[in-house]
């Protein structure tokens, strides 16, 4: 067959190797270089592999469908990055390239594809595509090109400035396929009262999300707080879901733990000035918490740096002490998709096969952040790109022996 991918990024590319093995295959990229996107990823390291294997590390609008992938999908992963080249460094389960550069992977993906005959073609953007009989048209801004099959391969809305702007999903619909609301995931939160005082400051803590005053997730991690609300990987963990619920108009908190570890926190505090003498709270809490925090946490707990904890009242000390572990901020918006690292929703997976086939149009396949499927940090969405990308080739290349 004479197959076209739309696109040359971290689900296209696998696929055009794969395919290469049995078909013609021509990738047609926006871009003046393949892998934009890829080479941003964890912070240009690329963490393209996490041995932790959970299901629940994917979302989407139909979730019980995610069964498609399956643990043999994970192996082959790492066969298939083997024979490329990639040497894997772990660092608690989480692989990247040896070299540490992202670059090494775009390059080794790149170079294979070129090795095996994979024509890609740069700067070459589809305006249009159609299909008439058994071929695909496709209409660029030089060319129209025919094929058998057609991947669509594009990438979602995240990152725009990698070029991707969402085209994927105007394709799919002028085949008639139903698109789930696109949002950012993988993004910064936005908050309603700021911690602006403590803006820059990176701590551990542990997050708990509620929605209209309903406990639904937690996370724990290193908390970035901003002169905008908070970010941080434990914050950008809850923002898929948070997207999704200020879309339907829920009331989004976030409760912070800055002290998660101390079982009571209130009698921390009272042993803790028994035996430091002399100090006043906001020494008492220095060595623990940045002096920036502590400043922020005391002038919402409405109490002054020079007080000594004795002269506190009680409910001043409680109040001190909810505020340390249960720091509540309202969250109004996310930043948008020109800083999200993911886009939540896409092309629904229930108008695909399991082999990411179009259940619509015969030979027409979606890979990667095109479906509506959105991963958590740690390399679950580029896993997501591999899985997608190598199970189209494996099934066209499947289809020549069965023929």
């Amino acid at each position: 067959m004479k197959i076209i991918i739309i696109g040359a990024g971290a689900s296209g590319l696998p696929s055009a190797i794969k395919l290469s093995e049995k078909h013609e295959v021509i990738v047609l990229e926006k871009n003046n270089i393949s892998g934009k996107k890829l080479l941003i990823t964890g912070n240009g390291k690329c963490n393209y592999y996490n041995d932790l294997h959970d299901i629940k590390k994917y979302h989407s609008s139909f979730e019980n469908l995610l069964a498609f992938i399956k643990d043999e999908d994970y192996k082959k992963i790492l066969d298939f990055f083997n024979n490329i080249g990639i040497v894997p460094e772990i660092k608690d389960g989480y692989y990247y390239p040896k070299s540490n550069q992202a670059t090494s992977v775009k390059n080794a993906l790149e170079l294979e594809a070129k090795i095996k005959g994979v024509n890609i073609i740069y700067n070459e953007e589809v305006l249009e595509v159609t299909k008439k009989e058994n071929k695909f048209i496709v209409k660029t801004n030089n060319n129209t090109f025919y094929s058998d099959a057609l991947v669509i391969a594009t990438g979602g809305k995240s990152f725009t400035k990698t070029g991707s702007d969402g085209k994927g999903y105007d394709f799919a619909k002028d085949f008639g396929h139903t698109i789930v609301k696109t949002l950012p995931g993988l993004v910064q939160l936005e908050a309603k009262d700021k911690m602006n005082q403590a803006s820059g400051v990176r701590c551990k803590a542990k997050l708990t999300l509620f929605e209209d005053n309903k406990e639904i997730a937690k996370e724990y991690g290193e908390l970035q707080i901003t002169d905008y609300g908070i970010s941080g990987i434990c914050a950008m963990q809850l923002s898929s879901i948070i997207s999704k619920n200020l879309e339907e108009g829920k009331e989004e908190v976030v409760s912070i733990n800055f002290l998660e570890e101390i079982n009571d926190v209130h009698e921390w505090l009272i042993n803790r000035n028994n035996i430091l003498k002399n100090r006043t709270i906001s020494q008492l809490l220095e060595g623990v918490l940045n002096y920036k925090l502590i400043n922020v946490i005391l002038k919402k707990s409405k109490i002054d740096q020079e007080n000594y904890l004795e002269e506190l009242k009680e409910d001043k000390i409680n109040k001190l002490c909810e505020n340390l572990t249960n720091y509540k901020l309202q969250i109004t918006s996310t930043k948008g998709f020109d800083n999200a690292q993911v886009t939540v929703g896409g092309v629904s997976l229930d108008e695909v096969t399991s082999n990411f086939e179009s259940k619509i149009i015969n030979n027409l396949f979606f890979t990667g952040e095109v479906l509506d499927v959105n991963g958590d940090c740690g390399g679950y969405n580029l896993m997501f790109a591999w899985i997608s990308g190598l199970r189209v080739g494996e099934y066209l290349n499947d289809k020549v022996k069965t023929n």
